[in-house]
């Protein structure tokens, strides 16, 4: 059984230190584009305008995280049973069938802003989905025991519900 709250402070963590890299990044890209050696040499250098594009690039991924950190820090962790439905805030248990027949297990965390992130605990990596990814949304309403099919850019996956907690 994993411990949500540990989880949830290992996607805070992670969270955190995603953006606090962004921003120095961020900073660079715009210490960059104003630096004297970025001036223009002739009409058809481009160093600083590259510059100012990546600071503005990388300015609008921090407000992503920035979004994506008031989401964790705002959800609500919930314990499930073996006949709940599955919800935000559900660690999901899936056996995967893989295109040449193999099968797989995965586990999937359902939260709210913070999809594609992967957290570890125990030797166990569990990935973040968002309810309004397609896999989310595949999730939503399911019980354990149940089947269903999801839509990727490799084709369609089939899976079963093996655990929800």
């Amino acid at each position: 059984m994993l411990d949500k709250a540990r989880l949830l402070a290992s996607l805070r963590a992670r969270v955190a230190a995603d953006r606090e890299a962004l921003e120095r990044r961020q900073r660079d890209a715009q210490a960059g584009s104003t630096h004297e050696e970025s001036r223009a040499e002739h009409a058809k250098d481009t160093r600083a305008t590259e510059q100012s594009y990546l600071a503005r690039g990388l300015a609008d991924r921090v407000e992503d995280l920035a979004r994506t950190a008031a989401a964790v820090d705002s959800m609500e962790l919930r314990s499930f049973d073996a006949n709940d439905a599955i919800a935000v805030s559900a660690i999901v248990t899936l056996e995967v069938e893989e295109e040449a027949g193999a099968v797989r297990q995965e586990a999937w965390w359902i939260v709210g802003g913070a999809g594609g992130i992967d957290v570890e605990q125990d030797g166990v990596v569990v990935r973040t989905v968002t309810p309004v990814a397609p896999l989310g949304r595949a999730l939503l309403g399911l019980q354990v025991g149940d089947e269903g099919e999801v839509r990727t850019p490799r084709g369609a996956k089939r899976f079963e519900v093996l655990g929800v907690q």
